[in-house]
């Protein structure tokens, strides 16, 4: 009698850096039931694969071109709330676990420990658990639920998540017309977010944005 051999987890890896994709899949298939069946470069083209294509994990670098990590994730989890999505990152930082938790991440793994962590990761992404990575599990969940206790909006910071989205495409040297068309919205729409988020963070110009969406982790330097 022939024993059945489980269906293989699908999984979606979005890196810009083929070497850590690459990396990524190695990884994973050691594993016999975890196979790589799609990749993305960027935020966008990682949200059309997640809501297009049959996966059942997501695992998505936090930064990322058009749209980060935290952005793409929040836009999955919007429009197919049963995939569970992974982060995977370089930054330690509280922040970033906070943002991660208010997009909707299962889990969010460093990638210099991810060959200790990721399969864990995955493993209870798919369990329907949440994952972060063990040393810093304690003391970030008091300071979120802290925040949260004192009506903080926590991921956000000063801009609303569509500024944030402005921010990055701004820093990224997209135009008006250029921004209004990847978040599907009018160029009057994007110019008075523009007004608005430089309002809120002082700022004059393209280059003072550029710093802070370096400074924020929305692109890298």
């Amino acid at each position: 009698m022939s024993v059945s051999t489980p269906t293989p987890v699908r999984i979606l890896v979005a890196d810009d850096f083929a070497v850590v994709r690459e990396g990524v899949k190695a990884l994973l298939e050691r594993q016999a039931d975890l196979r790589v069946t799609a990749f993305a470069v960027d935020g966008r083209e990682a949200v059309e694969k997640a809501t297009t294509v049959p996966v059942d994990l997501a695992i998505l670098d936090i930064a990322m071109p058009r749209l980060t990590g935290l952005q793409a994730a929040r836009e999955i989890v919007r429009r197919r709330p049963t995939l569970p999505v992974l982060l995977l990152s370089m930054h330690a930082g509280e922040q970033y676990f906070f943002e991660a938790v208010a997009a909707g991440a299962a889990g969010y793994v460093l990638k210099g420990q991810a060959d200790l962590d990721l399969i864990a990761a995955c493993r209870a992404a798919l369990r329907g658990e949440p994952f972060i990575y063990p040393a810093a599990l304690g003391k970030l969940m008091r300071r979120y639920l802290e925040r949260v206790a004192h009506g903080e909006e926590a991921g956000c910071g000063p801009l609303t998540r569509r500024e944030n989205e402005v921010v990055k495409l701004i820093a990224e040297g997209n135009t008006t017309h250029e921004i209004a068309e990847l978040l599907t919205i009018s160029e009057k729409t994007v110019e008075r977010h523009r007004t608005n988020l430089l309002g809120k963070l002082g700022m004059r110009d393209r280059v003072e944005v550029t710093r802070y969406a370096i400074r924020a982790g929305l692109i890298e330097p």
